[in-house]
């Protein structure tokens, strides 16, 4: 079963509980808990990190950094309940880390992203179709809300948190998202 597309909340409830166990046998340097870890996460942060830095390249280097920021910081976690919120919240600062960097170097380059997503295999049908309408249609916030409640099962209150934005701003940005979604298929069918 993939956890990440799951709505069911049983689902989530054993997802949360399968990433803090695997977060606390990281910090008993249990490299195993680190790969598997990672098969349970790997879609929310890969596309939470290419919804920010909409690049492949950088979002697999943030995918990377990510658990390595994890596994490093393992140790000192606390869990809340919600093991996936903090691994996005590294996940977030180390794309705006990233960004900064890439912004003193020069622009962000333009990638195809139609041909990035169509060979990741992770990513299911419907989820890639998300993804691309996401990554082409949609403002940098927009694109990240939409990103963190369709693929990876957010409540608009922990986007909120996560992004350091006021609820009814991630409640109307979202909105609006689903709003150009919607006007854009209209128009397309």
């Amino acid at each position: 079963m993939n956890y990440v597309t799951s709505s069911n909340s049983t689902s989530l409830i054993n997802m949360n509980t399968d990433i803090d166990n695997c977060i606390y046998r990281m910090a008993i340097n249990d490299k195993a808990a680190l790969a598997e870890l990672y098969e349970l996460t790997k879609v929310s942060i890969y596309s939470f990190s290419l919804s920010i830095l909409k690049n492949t390249q950088d979002a697999e280097d943030a995918l990377h950094d990510t658990y390595l920021a994890a596994y490093s910081s393992a140790s000192s976690y606390k869990s809340n309940g919600k093991p996936l919120a903090w691994l996005l919240t590294i996940t977030r600062n180390i794309c705006l880390h990233k960004l900064n960097e890439l912004k003193r170097i020069g622009d962000l380059p333009d990638e195809d992203l139609d041909k990035v997503l169509s060979t990741n295999d992770t990513v299911s049908k419907e989820d890639r179709m998300m993804l691309e309408s996401c990554l082409k249609h949609l403002g940098d916030e927009e694109r990240q809300i939409v990103v963190l409640h369709a693929i990876s099962g957010f409540k608009h209150h922990e986007i909120a948190k996560l992004l350091k934005l006021p609820l009814p701003t991630v409640l109307s940005k979202y909105s609006r998202a689903l709003k150009k979604l919607r006007n854009m298929i209209e128009k397309e069918y």
